[in-house]
């Protein structure tokens, strides 16, 4: 059965795991965090998605995420494929699945093959849970849309200044 099938299936359909995590920054949603939601909620009975804190983002990524946790919380909740959001506050994965007890670990393919996708793995593997990889969405990333930004905020940061001058 594809993943299309497993997601057309109605809600009392038995999906291949019980509870879900796809842990994310989701820091200005797009299509890529939408694809990773989806393809993990047809795979689980129950999909937590879990919301890294702006001081967990900044951690991992060395800055803050540009759309408040409040808010990245509230878009990813409202999100149809998610049943639950999870704030997470601290990096060690294995300590988030002490407090939510997922069976599962969802992540996009951009970790397969890496140092940080091997210790993902070894850890969950520890304690029975699986580590599973959706394909990750190339084209739009939160990073790229992040230049862009950047990019179109220059000249006008230039001419304010130059204004003022």
């Amino acid at each position: 059965m594809t993943q299309q099938d497993m997601s057309d299936l109605g809600p009392t359909a038995r999906r291949p795991y019980r509870v879900g995590y796809a842990p994310g920054a989701y820091d200005l949603f797009h299509i890529g965090h939408l694809n990773i939601l989806r393809h993990a909620r047809s795979q689980c009975d129950y999909l937590v998605a879990g919301v890294v804190s702006d001081e967990m983002a900044e951690l991992a990524k060395g800055r803050r995420p540009m759309i408040p946790l409040v808010e990245r919380l509230e878009i990813v909740r409202s999100v149809k494929y998610v049943d639950a959001a999870f704030v997470e506050t601290v990096p060690n994965k294995v300590e988030t699945w002490k407090q939510v007890r997922f069976d599962v670990l969802f992540k996009g393919d951009d970790w397969r093959g890496t140092a940080k996708g091997a210790k993902l793995e070894r850890d969950f593997a520890a304690v029975g849970v699986d580590v599973v990889y959706f394909p990750y969405t190339v084209h739009t990333s939160s990073t790229q849309l992040r230049r862009a930004l950047d990019a179109l905020a220059a000249p006008l940061a230039e001419a304010v200044t130059a204004e003022r001058r």
